[in-house]
């Protein structure tokens, strides 16, 4: 087991990545081996992240590397710089880990009927671990080059992905602005990493954060990777492109998509937390997060009231509640140098942002999937032509209600948890974003119990009197994650102490550890 836990960073990578060219050769002689190996060997990842999770619970950040060290170069100390590829796994990697480590298991069951009738299923299921394999990448490297790879191997199979399903013309063409967005995010990204790399001669984010100069070209390099990574998450004004893309694509792979968004995310803070730390202006990187954050959760919601076509719904939905966690995390930072105000209410500004990219993980892709469920029995995405599907569908309709109150925010369920703490905080640093962060919340409940209304009540039509209940499979993928809702519902304050405050520090200790050497140091 020590081994196996030792190992288990690299693991949780590989495996998905030797199964994705596993899939072609064993789905050609057999389908049900093909399925096979594709859940087991996702359950066996999602083991090792669980095993890894409690392993640096005791013993703090888990270091691997794959390559060789150079004595040429060295940190002050003497330690010596590892060479191609470090592994670093914290709290807060590991808790982006654990996400995405549900979800994908979760999507992957739920493909099992929803994709079964479509043509090309070993490429589709080849992708859609590749996707897995980038995904964890990006968040346990420990290198920026590798961040950029990763990156880019989630892009590309999840561009193919989103245009699978080639009969819908709409689906060629989101696939493709998602692979042009991915291209002009990347090349952005890259040319900011070329930057830092001209200047200090290393990508490893440990050894930058110590060399970090805080120069000009350092501050142009900062502006890159924000840029380049809000434009992923599709953020306001740069989200033109995200419903396009996520609506068409099979709602297995828009959960999975949502997951990815989280993921560039989660760079974000890595970046201005772990390689920028508080040096660099903090409170107006902050505030450019915490504008950025409200301006998405207002005009998500309110394009998200004009849609009929239940897929874009949710979807500008997606965008909207991406906009409560970069605003608790950007409150977080923007008093992050401010003891005083960390300690009062930034540090649980920060909690609540993370603790909603958890709750947001769980209930998001949930109710993709119900309206994939949807389009699954009916074959069509458009509201006003749907009725009355409560009557056969009575699973699909339970967890879509678990669904809509975790993301209207209703107690008790966990929605509400994040949601209250994220209010609770932010009014501290200003009344005005808590006000209009509840404000989106009722407007949020409103639409979705319209949606509600459209699809699930009245009576039956007579082109749907013999809709059945969607396969086992699905309701298994989508049960997976309505468990973690309700879980995480009666249990907030465990979820919160022992995975969502762990995953905070970590951030905040990196930030105060760059800043402590380069003199400064935080109190």
């Amino acid at each position: 087991m020590a081994a196996l836990i030792t190992h288990s960073p690299i693991l949780i990578i590989a495996i998905p990545l030797l199964a994705a060219f596993l899939t072609l050769p064993i789905g050609m002689a057999s389908k049900k081996a093909r399925n096979a190996l594709l859940i087991v060997s996702l359950a066996f990842v999602t083991f090792l992240v669980i095993i890894l999770a409690r392993d640096i619970s005791i013993n703090g950040i888990h270091i691997y590397t794959l390559g060789a060290t150079s004595p040429e170069l060295t940190l002050p100390g003497g330690a010596m710089v590892p060479i191609r590829i470090i592994l670093e796994v914290d709290a807060m990697s590991i808790f982006m880990g654990i996400i995405w480590a549900t979800v994908s298991l979760a999507a992957a069951i739920f493909s099992l009927s929803h994709m079964a009738s479509e043509t090309g299923q070993n490429r589709f299921y080849t992708l859609l671990l590749l996707m897995v394999t980038g995904g964890f990448g990006m968040m346990f490297t420990g290198d920026l080059f590798n961040l950029f790879v990763f990156l880019e191997i989630a892009s590309i199979s999840g561009a193919a992905l989103i245009a699978f399903r080639t009969r819908f013309a709409d689906a060629v063409e989101g696939g493709f602005k998602y692979i042009v967005i991915s291209a002009v995010a990347g090349l952005i990204f890259l040319f900011g990493v070329g930057l830092l790399y001209a200047q200090y001669n290393s990508l490893n984010i440990g050894f930058l954060a110590n060399a970090m100069q805080y120069s000009t070209l350092d501050i142009i390099a900062l502006t890159l990777f924000l840029v380049a990574l809000t434009i992923k998450t599709g953020m306001v004004p740069l989200h033109m492109w995200y419903p396009d893309s996520y609506t068409v694509a099979p709602a297995n792979i828009t959960a999975m998509l949502v997951i990815t968004s989280h993921a560039c995310m989660y760079a974000v803070f890595r970046i201005c937390f772990s390689l920028y730390g508080i040096t660099l202006d903090a409170t107006t990187v902050g505030w450019i997060i915490v504008i950025i954050g409200l301006l998405t959760m207002f005009v998500g919601v309110t394009m998200a009231v004009f849609q009929t076509d239940v897929m874009r719904f949710m979807s500008y939905h997606a965008i909207s509640q991406m906009g409560y966690m970069w605003m608790g995390v950007g409150v977080g930072l923007a008093v992050l140098g401010n003891p005083e105000a960390l300690a009062t209410y930034g540090r649980d500004a920060i909690s609540g942002g993370i603790f909603h990219i958890l709750n947001h993980a769980m209930y998001k892709p949930l109710l993709f999937m119900t309206a994939g469920a949807l389009f699954h029995r009916t074959g069509t995405r458009d509201l006003n032509k749907m009725g009355g599907l409560g009557h056969n569908m009575k699973f699909t309709l339970i967890l879509y209600i678990i669904g809509t109150l975790s993301i209207a925010g209703i107690p008790p369920l966990n929605g509400f948890a994040s949601k209250f703490l994220i209010y609770e905080s932010v009014y501290q640093f200003n009344p005005v974003l808590a006000v209009v962060a509840m404000l989106v919340s009722i407007i949020t409940l409103a639409s979705f119990t319209k949606a509600f209304q459209s699809a699930f009540t009245g009576p039956q039509l007579p082109e749907y009197k013999d809709v059945k209940e969607v396969p086992k499979p699905m309701l298994i993928g989508m049960g997976i994650l309505a468990a973690g809702i309700i879980f995480t519902s009666i249990f907030p304050g465990l979820i919160v102490e022992r995975i969502v405050n762990p995953a905070t520090d970590a951030l905040i200790n990196q930030a105060a550890y760059v800043n402590g050497i380069m003199g400064g140091g935080m109190p």
